[in-house]
């Protein structure tokens, strides 16, 4: 099975294992004992006997499989918000890019090398929408590939074609669907890309930032980028890789005692 498979008992629904590593082995139903053949009944007088016993019935499970693609990092946006065109310029994914929503219909993974000996894996899945949660659209599907991430990208197209858009509505609608679906998703670092600069003259787009970050009151990290241009997607990446670097010299949070 591929890394990153978690196995559920479908009845219990129980975890019975997440295989995280290559080669790693898990026991998910135990094999019965097996029964004494007439070998074992043998004896001085009776050298072919015909006498054996049944073995005991090992364990049955159905069984689900499930896969969670493993990343560092993780794509959060609406349908064309410019996901695919970012990890198709700072990796050597290909997902398909077009002008028109759902483009990406399944998760995609990059290898985003930032210098010598320095990458991480970049999840691309398909855009969210308010609802999602209830099941509109596609992304709700996806979003357990992004459990294993260790931050969060959100990415907004500050120019919509849609004049009654509204970037910071959508960005707290994908918020909220996010907490719906998983708090502790929801918890998760998360940085704000404002992207499709190349769509705006200079003074009106770096307006429309700041509008966009003080109506949200955003207090963690702020990016400006052109996924078509490539404007501002080298200082992401390194920011990226340099914020991971930090999380993984951190300690590991110790477990809580009830």
């Amino acid at each position: 099975m591929p890394v990153g498979t978690v196995v559920y008992d479908v009845d219990t629904e129980e975890t019975l294992g997440d295989l995280t590593h290559a080669g790693e082995r898990i026991m998910v139903a135990r094999g019965g004992g097996g029964g004494l053949g007439n070998q074992h009944f043998k004896s001085s007088t009776n050298r072919s006997p015909r006498r054996a016993t049944t073995g005991y019935p090992g364990e049955k499970r159905e069984l689900r499989l499930e896969l969670k693609l493993i990343a560092d990092v993780g794509l959060l946006g609406l349908p064309n918000a410019g996901k695919s065109t970012l990890i198709s310029v700072v990796s050597a994914a290909r997902p398909r890019v077009a002008d028109y929503p759902f483009t990406t219909l399944h998760p995609n993974l990059g290898v985003v090398y930032v210098g010598e000996h320095k990458s991480f894996v970049m999840a691309d899945i398909p855009g969210l929408i308010e609802g999602a949660a209830e099941g509109a659209g596609l992304g709700i599907r996806f979003l357990k590939h992004l459990q294993r991430t260790r931050l969060l990208l959100h990415l907004v197209d500050i120019a919509p074609p849609d004049p009654e858009a509204d970037p910071v509505r959508d960005v707290r609608a994908i918020a909220g669907e996010l907490k719906k679906f998983s708090p502790e998703l929801a918890g998760r670092e998360r940085w704000l890309v404002l992207n499709k600069l190349d769509l705006m003259p200079p003074a009106e787009g770096e307006r429309r930032c700041k509008e966009i970050v003080r109506r949200l009151r955003w207090k963690g990290p702020v990016f400006r980028m052109s996924g078509v241009t490539r404007a501002g997607t080298r200082e992401l990446c390194q920011a990226v890789m340099r914020r991971l670097d930090e999380i993984a010299a951190e300690p590991a949070a110790e477990p809580v005692e009830e």
